[in-house]
């Protein structure tokens, strides 16, 4: 059930208006004490979740740790989500504030992990080997923004969230979201070599 990236920033994904009423059933059972529904609904939000708090941290080993948290705070507060934004937006709003308390709370040096393949078909072992390398750049250059920038970029282009949406998530004025992706493309620009930039 969980929902495969958009390869478009901001796409509308088919059927996302039925999942959201779904997930909302699904907090209204929750908020009745139903254990099932929050287990659904964990089970839902789970790779979601893994995926963007693992690039926003770029710390492995917290991340579970932080999708935890997140979820219990769901579980706990599911009666004051009031419908005024999607249930995902607050449970990413939710998970956002967790990782940047963490990451303020932390003070050892960042980690630097490209095992993540691209997702390229294969048109051999020369093409396999420049896209590796392209993820590589990629995911180092997106490693160098800061934690406000790289959460716009992931948000924008893996999770189709618009700017109204993850102004929400961040707690920020639509502009505010605006600024932060044009530093962050344009500091990307930067760290890429001449002609990567055409990914962004």
């Amino acid at each position: 059930m969980s929902q495969k990236p958009d390869s478009v920033p901001r796409a509308r994904r088919p059927g996302r208006n039925a999942s959201n009423l779904e997930e909302v059933e699904l907090i209204g059972r929750i908020v009745h004490g139903d254990m099932r529904a929050f287990d659904q609904l964990y089970r839902i939000y789970f790779p979601r979740l893994m995926r963007f708090l693992s690039r926003m941290t770029r710390r492995p080993t917290m991340v579970e740790e932080l999708i935890n948290d997140t979820m219990l705070v769901v579980l706990h507060k599911a009666g004051t989500f009031n419908g005024k934004a999607k249930l995902s937006t607050w449970i990413f709003a939710i998970a956002y504030r967790k990782a940047l308390k963490a990451l303020r709370d932390l003070d050892e040096p960042l980690e630097y992990d490209a095992r993540e393949p691209a997702d390229t078909p294969d048109n051999g072992p020369r093409n396999q080997i420049l896209q590796q390398q392209m993820h590589a750049l990629l995911t180092r250059a997106v490693h160098a923004l800061t934690a406000e920038h790289r959460a716009v970029i992931e948000l924008t282009y893996f999770h189709g969230a618009d700017y109204r949406e993850i102004a929400q998530i961040m707690d920020c004025p639509v502009a505010t979201v605006k600024t932060r992706m044009f530093y962050a493309r344009r500091r990307l620009k930067t760290l890429l070599p001449c002609g990567a930039e055409d990914f962004l």
